[in-house]
């Protein structure tokens, strides 16, 4: 079955379509959109029947947390155990496409953190598009790149719409206008995990020199 399809505007996203996101997201919708480090599968924290389909086309076992978005920092310790270190490192890297691992609270469902060491990844994006839906949600969006195993091929939308819009109930897709010129992703995030009495650099990717810098300067 066709997923129901938005267009949406990369630069001022359009609120009556952000509004069908959220109705979709908030009724258990499975979502495809473009996220801040590409196309990726995403569904609400505590959907967890969307989790599994997330885990089922991905092919990820049981034990691989979960990453997930949030508007910002306001609410971060309600999802994660911050160090004074920690949050001070987080501070200076946030909003961008950088995924920390955190300790998890009680109010991450366990079906989203890793269940061994209670651990969750967190990112707060700075691109236009996931922002706006997050905003509109209001509550944090789960958030996986959308690819086939261990493929980093970066899709843009009408290829991922191709690939994987079979198996999701909502694509999001950018509408085309010849000024907007800004690259659309910034890539594979870095991650970072702060679960430890040091940082360590677990993936370079996207942001990793801001990423040292500031580690050299705070870790």
């Amino acid at each position: 079955m066709q997923p129901l399809i938005i267009p949406i505007h990369p630069r001022t996203p359009e609120q009556r379509y952000l509004a069908i996101i959220t109705e979709q997201l908030r009724s258990g919708s499975l979502l495809l959109y473009p996220s801040d480090t590409g196309m990726a599968f995403g569904c609400a924290l505590r959907n967890k029947a969307a989790i599994e389909r997330i885990r089922r086309i991905r092919n990820l076992e049981e034990t691989k947390y979960m990453t997930f978005l949030c508007p910002s920092l306001s609410n971060l310790a309600e999802y994660a155990q911050v160090s004074n270190r920690a949050y001070r490192i987080i501070r200076r890297l946030v909003p961008g496409p950088v995924t920390f691992i955190l300790p998890a609270t009680k109010a991450v469902p366990s079906y989203a953190h890793d269940p061994k060491r209670r651990t969750v990844g967190i990112r707060v994006p700075a691109a236009t598009i996931p922002r706006s839906i997050l905003e509109a949600l209001g509550e944090p969006l789960i958030s996986i790149t959308a690819k086939r195993d261990e493929d980093d091929t970066v899709l843009l939308p009408d290829q991922a719409l191709e690939e994987f819009g079979a198996f999701v109930d909502c694509a999001v897709t950018v509408q085309h206008h010849s000024w907007h010129s800004q690259p659309l992703f910034a890539g594979p995030s870095t991650v970072l995990d702060l679960t430890g009495d040091e940082p360590i650099i677990l993936r370079e990717g996207a942001a990793i020199e801001h990423v040292e810098e500031v580690i050299a300067l705070l870790g």
